[in-house]
Parts: structure tokens; sequence; C-alpha cells
């Protein structure tokens, strides 16, 4: 007998696609704990509460602006960070409550 194909969950497709990119894996990593990786005392807003900002994100990745800023979109689209806005600046924070949904439905179907 053979299994009916079992049709994966589009939202967990699309956060594996989201971080089989490296550079997009390193910018999760980096924001699970921002105080360690970005300058703090530079910050316009608590990196804990309201995220990093992107500047700073892109200044420690080495790569454009416009690069960071579609990494980490293609992030928000998964819903693994969250982007809020401070004036005219982004900054993104990991959404830990999905990451750890994720994780659940991959520890139950993997």
């Amino acid at each position: 007998m053979t299994e009916a194909a079992v049709t994966p969950d589009p939202e967990v497709v699309r956060a594996l696609r989201a971080l089989s990119n490296p550079v997009r894996l390193q910018l999760l990593t980096w924001l699970r704990e921002p105080e360690r990786h970005f300058p703090v005392d530079q910050a316009i807003a608590d990196p804990a509460e309201v995220g990093v900002c992107v500047s700073h994100i892109q200044a420690k990745a080495g790569l454009a602006q416009s690069t960071v800023s579609a990494y980490l979109a293609e992030l928000q689209r998964a819903g693994l960070v969250r982007a809020t806005r401070v004036g005219k600046w982004t900054h993104y924070k990991r959404d830990e409550q999905r990451i750890a949904e994720l994780v659940a439905v991959l520890g139950e179907t993997l």
C-alpha cells in the first residue's frame, strides 16, 4: 500500500525557503541576541523590545542596504521577523512565537 501524498503547509514551506539562504539565516541568528551583535549604545529604540535598525543590520552584514532590506522582507513574509517603524527607520525583531510554532511543526512532521 502507498500512503496518500500529503501537501505541506504553505507557511512552513515559505519559512523553510527563507531559512535556506545562509545570509537570511545569519540575520535571524544575530537578531536572537541583538545586544550581543549590534551597537546598543547607538540604538534609537530598545533592541530587545522594538528590534534592530536596518542600518545597523546592514553595517554588520556588509551588504548593500537594498540587499539587506530584501532579505529582511523575505523573513518578514515568512513570519519569522516583525518590522516596526521608529521615525524614518525600520527596526526588525524575531517573532519568537512563530519560530517556536515552526520548530514544533517540524518536530511533528519530520
